[in-house]
């Protein structure tokens, strides 16, 4: 990404990003302090939980909205690098054009970044093979905080059940030796669908808002304005995308509940809260604009799936997914967990 999109992405995802006034007190601190054991202890129960292992323990960081914005904006531009390149070589034709699709590029992702920074509460960082980081869990502080005083929740329950997920995020990745590189590898196949010669995304967009107004459908789907702009064959692969984080979200939910159940006395009510926070109507309106209404989607979809394999078949069938890339279940699967045991069984 050009210096001057990279400023423009940070300033728009900052603005959107906003802050939190106890973010810088002592709280923090506190957090920090008590973040490594609380990943320590909640790796020890995923691994028995799920049989998945991994080397190691991960590194811990507590950071600001911001600097969670910066580090995801460096994993997109190595994921968007081949894109640069191309549009830099069709420059020449068209050096407005290029600029355009710069700036629109960057105020996209600053916007996405920007909006999802307030939201989340965890993350696994999935390093490029060009990053030279240890893997490590990331918590956004400002949300973590905020979310326990708006709420009145045990800030010790509440932090470890955020690490209890992430935690089985990571032994995800690197307990499943293929899975790893697999995402990477739709990842960049994504990217690289997205080609200078494709019609104007914005002829796209409006053709298809249209067509979903006539039909009497909703002109913005749960992807959003991005969705609607894509491809055919980006539609096609992102559905490859979805239906992989779909389980990976869905099994790492289950997992997070059945520890909490039993170790957490307030439990219940966190996990009431999310699902009631995943459905807010006004949150919903907000994120289906930006398409990140999907990450929530995934969170119910996977879920429910995972819950539908055991009950049919046991707890050992869920674990036919993870053999192989040709066991993951597919977008259609997901939604239909008996079509995807008769595959695989």
């Amino acid at each position: 990404m050009q210096p001057e999109h990279h400023a423009r992405t940070l300033r728009v995802a900052g603005y959107l990003a906003g802050s939190y006034p106890l973010a810088d007190s002592y709280h923090l601190a506190g957090l920090e302090s008590m973040a490594p054991t609380l990943v320590r202890r909640a790796g020890a129960m995923v691994e028995e939980e799920t049989g998945f292992s991994g080397p190691g323990e991960p590194g811990v960081l507590v950071i600001d909205r911001l600097t969670w914005v910066e580090r995801n904006l460096a994993f997109f531009a190595e994921l968007l690098r081949p894109v640069e390149e191309r549009l830099e070589e069709h420059a020449g034709q068209n050096g407005s054009g290029h600029r355009l699709a710069g700036l629109l590029m960057a105020m996209e992702t600053g916007a996405v970044l920007g909006l999802l920074s307030r939201r989340v509460l965890g993350q696994y960082e999935l390093l490029l093979p060009s990053d030279d980081r240890a893997d490590q869990i990331c918590l956004p502080a400002p949300n973590i905080l905020e979310m326990e005083r708006k709420f009145q929740l045990r800030p010790g329950d509440f932090r470890f059940w955020v690490a209890l997920h992430e935690v089985t995020h990571r032994l995800q990745f690197v307990g499943v030796p293929w899975l790893r590189e697999y995402f990477l590898g739709l990842a960049r196949t994504l990217v690289s669908l997205s080609t200078p010669e494709d019609p104007s995304r914005l002829e796209i967009l409006m053709s298809r808002a249209g067509q979903a107004i006539k039909e009497g459908r909703p002109p913005v789907g749960e992807a959003g304005v991005l969705g609607l702009m894509a491809t055919p064959g980006e539609l096609e692969h992102l559905d490859r995308v979805q239906a992989l984080m779909s389980l990976v979200e869905g099994h790492g939910h289950v997992v997070m509940d059945r520890i909490g159940e039993r170790h957490l006395a307030t439990w219940k009510r966190m996990s009431d809260l999310f699902t009631r926070r995943r459905h807010n109507p006004r949150v919903k309106a907000l994120l289906r604009l930006s398409g990140l209404e999907m990450k929530l989607r995934q969170y119910d979809e996977g879920r429910e799936f995972i819950l539908a394999v055991e009950r049919r078949a046991g707890w050992s069938a869920v674990d036919r997914a993870w053999e192989s890339p040709e066991t993951l279940p597919t977008r259609a699967e997901i939604k239909a967990p008996e079509a995807w045991l008769a595959r695989v069984a």
